[in-house]
């Protein structure tokens, strides 16, 4: 029978904002892939009295318990206490783990203040594991068949040492299945409607099953098996993955891909081909984006932000003409901006963004009115997105504008070679 998890981070200044928790999100990915469910998980304070109250409820209620953070050396670092009152346990000096602590200060030739051998103390009978990143001890406290695990709060440390040694233990001790998930980007199509196309199987389908998440102008599909091992997972996922690509294949645009810009990176790396964006209202958005990944070098030599009609003109030979009587959030704009590209750069694609981003109209055009063009040995070609729906902010309409300026090279870059 698989068991049970809940996580609880420790700190107020979780508490206040003053730090984003991503510790939760790597321990629930860590614990979904050794098939231990996570039901729960919640953020407490600094303060003694409060965290005792949610460890008591968390062991009650589950086989297992994480906490992130608190295993510092000052006053306000009270993990180690709370656990060990809410397990009915002593602290006890751990000789080994001082000896650790004293070593990494003499290594530093850094002086060891008194407060740092309050580390050391840990409940009585708790399986050490060496914190190779950092000096808080890692342990994991057992009794009447319940188990605390306790993570110290900085990710540089917590991040390596569950996924070195935690995860592993836990898979050893623990797990009775693996969970595997298939990850299906979408673009194209909203939450909504993927979620109407699919709506039968994610009913009748209990292992695997089907999520649809909402991104940012995207949606994610996670097909997810729990099995014995990943053969047997990856077979069950195999077989709904055909029902699924027969009702919304055409959206899919990447497996297990982090983003749009990953998914026409790898498209361009297979086939040699090179991208650049002249870029208005995106402002570099989509040169960024890709240049962002590992690799960007083999994919892009060279883009430009041509804000201004001036620039337009210079740089990428728009004509007055053009301007003129079309304007600079056009078709015909978006087109000239991609041809003149396309020779600048020497680029295999050419990728303009010419549009409204807000907050005001321009050139009689609604916010959100969005001009792309693509130009390569294919010909050129020009495409119109309405982004106007709703109140948007200025930096949304961005971020949608760029999705579609990428995706637009990812297609032709699909299309080129063939």
């Amino acid at each position: 029978m698989s068991k049970s998890a809940e996580i609880i981070c420790v700190g107020t200044e979780l508490l206040l904002g003053d730090i984003v928790d991503t510790n939760s999100q790597h321990l629930s990915r860590g614990l979904a892939e050794i098939g231990i469910n996570l039901f729960h998980r919640e953020t407490v304070g600094d303060n003694h009295d409060r965290l005792v109250c949610v460890l008591k409820r968390a062991i009650s209620e589950n086989d297992i318990v994480i906490t992130s953070g608190g295993l510092g050396a000052t006053c306000d670092d009270i993990t180690k206490e709370g656990v060990a009152e809410a397990m009915g346990l002593k602290l006890v000096l751990h000789e080994p783990s001082l000896e650790r602590i004293k070593e990494h200060y003499r290594r530093r030739d850094a002086v060891m203040t008194e407060n740092n051998v309050k580390q050391a103390y840990l409940p009585e009978g708790a399986i050490v594991f060496d914190n190779d990143y950092g000096t808080a001890p890692i342990t994991a406290v057992q009794k009447d068949g319940k188990t605390v695990i306790m993570l110290p709060g900085v990710p540089r440390e917590l991040v390596p040492m569950f996924d070195e040694k935690i995860k592993p233990w836990l898979k050893e001790q623990y797990s009775d299945a693996i969970i595997v998930s298939r990850n299906l980007r979408l673009y194209g199509i909203g939450e909504a409607a993927a979620e109407d196309l699919l709506r039968d199987l994610m009913d009748s389908y209990q292992n695997p099953t089907i999520a649809p998440y909402a991104k940012t102008g995207e949606v994610l599909l996670r097909l997810t098996a729990k099995g014995q091992s990943e053969k047997e997972c990856n077979a069950l996922i195999d077989s709904l993955f055909e029902k699924v690509e027969e009702r919304v294949g055409q959206y899919i645009y990447g497996i297990d891909v982090g983003s749009l810009e990953e998914a026409m990176s790898r498209v361009c790396r297979e086939k040699g081909l090179t991208v650049s964006f002249a870029e208005s209202c995106t402002g570099g958005m989509c040169a960024k984006r890709v240049i962002d990944l590992p690799g960007a070098s083999k994919v892009i030599g060279m883009s430009v932000v041509t804000y201004h009609g001036s620039a337009k003109q210079k740089l990428l030979g728009v004509k007055s003409e053009t301007i003129e009587k079309y304007g600079l959030i056009s078709h015909e704009c978006a087109k000239e901006m991609a041809v003149g590209l396309l020779s600048l750069s020497e680029a295999d694609i050419a990728v303009s963004v010419t549009g409204v981003a807000g907050p005001d109209t321009d050139e009689g055009k609604a916010i959100g009115t969005v001009y792309i063009g693509v130009a390569s040995k294919r010909g050129v070609r020009s495409s119109f997105i309405n982004l106007a729906r709703g109140k948007r902010e200025r930096e949304y309409i961005r971020t949608l504008a760029a999705n579609a300026a990428i995706n637009e090279a990812r297609l032709e870059a699909l299309l080129l070679n063939q």
